[in-house]
């Protein structure tokens, strides 16, 4: 099980370029009308198959490493359904915190998110001054969501 929460970032911070980063992109191959999400996610020169199922704060999660002949082949099923973006992880009280920093059609976008090892855990979560509105549960924002439509009405 996944316990996470979303968070939009209006003005990420001067400070986010010296933490950790890798690129991520990741393809979608559901188109997005039900609750199961299944992706290609390639970083750092792998690839992972990943599903997950439920909306919200907590949902089901599996991923399984690909080879390189099965990240390719599957691949094509993806396109125009794919985000690229580059994750940092900042430490934050004892947490890490993944800032997505979204680009190409999804430029501009910036979100955080926190996995939680309970919902106890995540109900006491403060946000850090710097975070925004809470994006948890807001479907326009999940990745597939984002991926097949764009960014949301309204978004930066």
């Amino acid at each position: 099980m996944e316990i996470e929460r979303k968070f939009l970032i209006e003005s990420p911070p001067d400070w986010l370029s010296e933490h950790p980063s890798e690129r991520i992109e990741q393809g979608y191959i559901t188109s997005g009308d039900d609750s199961v999400q299944a992706r290609i996610r390639r970083k750092n020169g792998e690839s992972i198959f990943g599903v997950k199922r439920g909306h919200g704060k907590t949902r089901e999660e599996s991923e399984v490493e690909l080879t390189d002949e099965q990240a390719r082949e599957l691949w094509h099923l993806t396109e125009s359904r794919r985000v690229r973006k580059t994750r940092y992880r900042v430490e934050h009280e004892g947490m890490t915190l993944e800032v997505d920093v979204y680009a190409g059609g999804l430029d501009g976008l910036v979100v955080a998110e926190v996995e939680f090892d309970s919902d106890a855990a995540s109900d006491e979560f403060e946000p850090p001054d710097w975070f925004g509105r809470e994006l948890t549960g807001e479907r326009a924002y999940e990745n597939e969501r984002l991926a097949i439509d764009g960014l949301p009405e309204g978004s930066p």
